[in-house]
């Protein structure tokens, strides 16, 4: 296995893939790294975006995952992902349609938080990162099914 890193991709309901791999690029919250065999040590947070696997320099597996945690020994790369799917299971119209609802009603959100005080805006600014991470998710997941490199 010197030449091969242990990939596994565990969400809250299954084990989706557990598999010795060239090379693995996951998005970090940082940004995206790959993980090659003898990697240095690492946990990262993870953003949504597309894990690439590697066989032959070539991609020939991808995810995409909404966010979560993986962590990286020298033998091994670890992704505990909140949500992760093939991105051919994607639905861009759905996507589409979602994106523009959720952008819709965010400038209206950040208006009535601004005239908000007190409970109301603390409630009203939990309501805006809700919809803001909502609106970031639509985006990684609609570059995903359009065939965008998730990077």
């Amino acid at each position: 296995m010197a030449d091969r890193v242990l990939f596994e991709l565990v969400t809250p309901e299954r084990l989706l893939i557990s598999t010795e791999v060239e090379m693995v690029v996951v998005p970090g919250t940082e940004g995206n790294f790959g993980v090659l065999p003898g990697h240095a040590p690492l946990i990262s947070t993870i953003r949504p975006g597309t894990i690439d696997i590697y066989e032959n320099r070539v991609i020939t597996q991808q995810f995409f995952v909404v966010g979560g945690l993986a962590e990286v020994i020298p033998e091994r790369c670890t992704v505990l992902a909140e949500e992760a799917m093939a991105p051919s299971a994607l639905n861009r119209a759905e996507l589409d349609a979602e994106l523009t609802e959720v952008e819709g009603n965010l400038p209206t959100l950040r208006d009535q938080m601004g005239r908000a005080t007190g409970a109301d805006r603390d409630r009203l600014a939990i309501e805006l990162r809700q919809m803001e991470r909502r609106a970031n998710v639509a985006r990684a997941k609609l570059q995903a099914a359009t065939g965008g490199a998730g990077h």
